[in-house]
């Protein structure tokens, strides 16, 4: 017997175009900061921005480093889902797709770079590659979700 789909609400979402510049990806993670702030409850917790901060900072440089193409820009949008965050960062190169989650592999030592997915694969609770929405856009996103902390709430004994 197969398990009913799970229904995924997303109730609030910030999505911007940024230049795929060194500024844009450090805008990305201070845009990202700021609209977990204005969120408040568990999206402020300090788990989670700083897991959101360093999932966005990583997937935004690689935007710039790898999925760059001149001329065009890349997507931050950050979402409030049932139960998480999702940070989604689409650029327009094709041609240049990271590993599948689970297979990221630890940089050596001495590599210049390398370890950017390892602290998404760390940090994330869930994360893959997609193909870019829409007819004809070239490109890929790659969406990660950081779960919100469960909290209890208590009630007044009578």
């Amino acid at each position: 017997m197969e398990a009913p789909p799970t229904t995924v609400t997303v109730s609030r979402t910030l999505a911007q175009r940024l230049s795929a510049t060194p500024r844009g990806a450090r805008l990305a993670r201070q845009l990202a900061v700021a609209q977990l702030h204005v969120w408040g409850g568990g999206f402020a917790s300090e788990e989670v921005v700083d897991k959101v901060s360093v999932i966005v900072a990583e997937l935004a440089a690689n935007a710039v480093t790898h999925g760059r193409v001149p001329g065009r820009d890349f997507e931050l949008r950050l979402s409030r889902v049932t139960g998480s965050v999702r940070v989604e960062v689409t650029d327009t190169r094709q041609d240049r797709r990271p590993p599948a989650p689970g297979a990221v592999r630890a940089a050596r030592p001495l590599d210049d770079g390398g370890r950017g997915l390892v602290l998404v694969d760390a940090l994330a609770d869930r994360w893959e590659v997609l193909d870019r929405d829409g007819v004809g856009a070239p490109g890929k996103t790659v969406r990660a979700e950081v779960d919100l902390p469960f909290r209890r709430h208590r009630r007044a004994v009578p």
